[in-house]
């Protein structure tokens, strides 16, 4: 089988999905998401990767399946998965087809999910947090914007028994549609999963790391990963960093249906390109879809600048307390009170990244950059309190001030953003359903 990129539309080599086409593989498929980005794009049914590669990347994988007469599959369409994600990946594909006159029998999965079917989980009983999520009430399920649910291979593999060739499917667990390919073919579903596992990211699974093309070879009692492009190689070090990707446990990996165990896995080099692995075995469990919701927490607006007054970073904690009530009395004259908006400093070198985890307190930075985030019930609240904000960051004064302007940079003009909406994950729980394929109904189409 061969994964072209780490997510449709990071782009891949042409050179390598030719060379791996020679390997005549018996699908070509990649990733189309991931819940890394944030909750905004399942909120707000936006993808994180632009229509233009999408559309090139999913031209050159459709016409090179149609050329071969092998499988094409796509999982976790347009980013997040959503409905308006996957319809945007159909739109695209039918416009590609239309236009380079292609013909094939497609598959089109959802996985966005009713409330109604949710709820009556929930009510069943059938519903649990995962991790430490707090235990899901109807409340959560009726603010959620979007809800959708983490597909296993078993709806690819309806498909593939219905006889379609391009399979686009809604949000998916990562190594889905090849454990599905592969399980489709009569392998068990301990390799299959593995081989999965190491073509969701495609060559993240070599060095060096890079979105290119990778080719696995699945066999009832192993699988071998190797680079299609010359300069990358897998070794067995490469892969094992791979096997731990995305999983609270090294070795165990629990997915839709089963646990993946890969404790007793061999990882052995074949050459100084290609690796084996064998020895990963499946334990079947009772069968579980991940639930993931995005919710609207309000609206945001931003402002940023920096500066490299020695006085004013040296200060910088106390002059913020300052900036602040400063800011509560200017935005109280028009009616906006503390409870109505969150003030947010980042300081960009000065615990920017990790804020109160940041183990080193003390800053020898000369230049510190501040991002200030108004989090409000409207947008224009938002933009009204962060336009506060920025005069005050210009204009409060601080201890040994030597000039009464220009302690600020601001690199932008207007130095205002507006974010509009934005989202916080709301469901991270997982729920029972009657089958697999239940909660994910599948469109034919002959294009």
């Amino acid at each position: 089988m061969l994964s072209a990129s780490g997510i449709l539309g990071y782009g891949y080599p042409e050179a390598s999905l030719k060379a791996g086409l020679e390997r005549k593989p018996h699908m070509i498929g990649v990733d189309g998401g991931s819940s890394d980005p944030g909750p905004h794009y399942l909120g707000s049914g936006k993808s994180f990767t632009s229509s233009l590669a999408i559309r090139r990347d999913m031209r050159l994988l459709l016409n090179g399946a149609i050329a071969n007469g092998i499988p094409m599959m796509i999982g976790t369409c347009g980013g997040a998965g959503g409905e308006p994600h996957l319809q945007r990946c159909v739109e695209i594909l039918r416009e590609i087809a239309r236009e380079d006159r292609l013909s094939f029998k497609l598959a089109v999965i959802h996985s966005e999910q009713d409330k109604r079917y949710i709820k009556s989980r929930l009510a069943a009983g059938k519903i649990r947090p995962l991790g430490p999520a707090a235990a899901l009430d109807e409340a959560t399920i009726d603010r959620a914007a979007r809800i959708v649910g983490m597909m296993g291979p078993e709806p690819y593999m309806r498909a593939l028994n219905a006889g379609a060739q391009v399979i686009l499917a809604g949000r998916s667990t990562d190594p889905a549609p090849w454990a599905a390919l592969a399980m489709h073919l009569g392998i068990g579903p301990g390799p299959s999963w593995y081989a999965g596992k190491m073509l969701e990211c495609a060559c993240n699974a070599a060095l060096p790391k890079s979105h290119d093309c990778l080719f696995a070879t699945v066999r009832s009692d192993s699988v071998e990963c190797e680079p299609v492009n010359p300069a990358l190689r897998c070794t067995p070090l490469s892969v094992a960093v791979q096997a731990l990707h995305e999983n609270a446990s090294p070795v165990l990996h629990r997915e839709p249906g089963g646990q993946l165990d890969t404790t007793d896995c061999d990882i052995r080099a074949l050459s100084d390109r290609a690796t084996r692995i064998t020895g990963m075995r499946w334990t079947p469990q009772t069968y579980t879809i991940k639930l993931e919701g995005a919710e609207q927490v309000g609206y945001s607006a931003i402002t940023f600048a920096g500066t490299r007054d020695p006085g004013l970073v040296e200060t910088i904690d106390s002059f913020l307390d300052s900036v602040r009530a400063s800011l509560a009395i200017k935005v109280a004259t028009f009616g906006v009170r503390p409870g109505d908006y969150r003030l947010v400093f980042r300081l960009y070198g000065k615990n920017g990244v990790m804020g109160d985890w940041e183990p080193k307190r003390k800053s020898a930075s000369h230049e510190i950059g501040i991002l200030a985030e108004v989090i409000a019930p409207s947008q224009e609240i938002a933009n009204a309190v962060v336009a506060v904000a920025r005069a005050s960051l210009l204009h409060t004064d601080f201890a040994g001030r030597m000039c009464k302007e220009g302690n600020m940079a601001f690199p932008f003009s207007p130095s205002d953003i507006e974010r509009g909406p934005i989202y916080q994950f709301s469901l991270r729980h997982v729920v029972e359903p009657n089958d697999p394929c239940e909660m994910f109904p599948i469109e034919y189409e002959t294009i």
